[in-house]
């Protein structure tokens, strides 16, 4: 630290010496400016000064030319003659160049004073003051706001702190440990530049772990100030997978992801076929079928015992509910033959479809032959008579037996589902000839919880399908 100090110590003395050569040489531009207008003032008002004593010469030789004449005049004694020299003379005075002399001199007497005011560089080059480093702010975790997928931090400077603060840096980084950051974090740190003022929002947020932690600092228009302590935040929110080791054989599943794929099943069989015929010791390349390569998929720990089948194309989230609330959204494809969503207890049958049954609950949209957008449970369905958003909402709590739909861009409730749930839920989709995505890591938004609230003393439209 001491070879630190030292070091800043010298950099800082060498960035001093060249600022003030700056200025110097600043100072040695404006005296050549002024000098240069300084002289072409005297030279033109000495231009001025020598026309008006030339006009003056002139206008006194004219002046004594006139005077010679009138004192021949006055020695006339013929009357005529007399009467015409007066009228010369009146001529002469009229249109003589003297006349001039009554006009304002161009140059005139204060005009000959030049002056040089450095009033304003001296008090500027006074005024110049060293930056000092910004002091380090303070996180308060009690104003901090963690809601609508977005944390609002804010923080303080110390009483008294005048730095002249330019901007604010915020660092930011995911963990699932509620203490002080760790040495090795898995994730790296983000960074916010350019923040104005004592508060920011991040919006927009995907929390796929527990915590957030944050930390700022102060930059002026020269250095930057020290981070403040770490301050964690907790970012409740449901995070889960499609588990690909249970889905259907013709549904071709990703992380967050899953499409048909009509081939799925038949590229199963061809494997088998494949396997058989390998140990009667067959080529596995007899045939072009033999050859298709299988879609990528998740192994599934349970060696695929609950994959579904038949015609419930379904596929489950990898993480169970069974406590409080949650909330997260998917986007289907509208070209999609079919499709559905919802929850279900891990108990649903490998042929069971979604809301055909008393384990499961979901909204069903049929797009084949005809378009309908219904609510299902128990193998009994109710027409929603709502327009069909493009991404759909999904609040369940689990304690207080709500399964509630939104429209997603507008928050408008689609249907709520009454139920008193006696085994842990699952997410549960259904596709057929389409796709969906889902979205989770999201926390329940403010507005849905709202109306959750206000209906919680109401009962349901759809009490007689629970």
């Amino acid at each position: 630290m001491l070879q630190n100090v030292e070091e800043n110590s010298a950099r800082v003395q060498g960035e001093l010496e060249a600022e003030f050569q700056s200025l110097y040489s600043l100072l040695d531009e404006l005296k050549e400016g002024m000098l240069m207008k300084i002289k072409q003032d005297r030279a033109s008002r000495a231009y001025e000064l020598q026309n008006q004593l030339a006009a003056c010469t002139k206008a006194l030789e004219s002046s004594e030319e006139l005077l010679e004449t009138a004192n021949h005049t006055l020695t006339a004694s013929e009357a005529d003659g007399f009467s015409q020299a007066a009228k010369q003379i009146k001529d002469s005075v009229t249109m003589a160049p003297a006349f001039r002399l009554s006009l304002k001199a161009k140059v005139t007497d204060n005009m000959s004073h030049l002056m040089v005011d450095f009033t304003q560089e001296r008090r500027l080059l006074q005024n110049l003051r060293f930056l000092p480093v910004p002091s380090t702010p303070e996180i308060l975790p009690s104003e901090c706001l963690v809601a609508d997928n977005g944390v609002t931090l804010v923080w303080q400077m110390p009483e008294g702190e005048d730095s002249k603060i330019h901007h604010y840096s915020i660092e930011h980084r995911k963990t699932n440990f509620p203490g002080p950051p760790r040495a090795k974090e898995e994730q790296p740190w983000m960074v916010i530049e350019g923040i104005q003022g004592t508060e920011y929002t991040l919006t927009g947020q995907r929390f796929d772990m527990k915590y957030m932690t944050f930390r700022v600092r102060a930059c002026n228009k020269a250095v930057s100030g020290d981070f403040s302590e770490p301050v964690t935040l907790e970012t409740p929110a449901f995070w889960f997978r499609l588990d690909a080791g249970s889905c259907h054989q013709n549904l071709r599943v990703e992380e967050g992801s899953a499409e048909w794929d009509a081939m799925g099943g038949k590229v199963q069989d061809v494997k088998s076929r494949e396997k058989e015929g390998r140990g009667r010791g067959a080529s596995p390349c007899n045939s072009p079928a033999r050859c298709v390569q299988s879609p990528k998929r998740t192994p599934s720990p349970r060696g695929g015992r609950d994959r579904f089948t038949a015609e419930s194309y379904t596929v489950l989230g990898d993480t169970l509910i069974d406590d409080g609330e949650c909330y997260w959204e998917v986007r289907y494809d509208r070209d999609s033959k079919a499709f559905a969503l919802g929850v279900t207890y891990r108990s649903l049958g490998k042929f069971d479809q979604l809301g055909k049954t008393s384990a499961s609950w979901c909204l069903h949209l049929n797009n084949w032959l005809q378009v309908t957008f219904t609510a299902k449970h128990g193998n009994k369905a109710r027409t929603l008579d709502v327009a069909v958003p493009e991404r759909i909402g999904v609040y369940c709590n689990y304690q207080e037996g709500f399964l509630s739909f939104y429209n997603a861009t507008n928050k408008q409730m689609l249907h709520t589902f009454r139920a008193r749930f006696t085994q842990p839920l699952l997410p549960a989709f259904m596709v057929w000839c389409g796709s969906f995505t889902v979205y989770t890591g999201l926390q329940v938004p403010t507005c849905v919880r709202s109306l959750q609230k206000r209906n919680s003393t109401t009962s349901s439209s759809t009490a007689s399908l629970t």
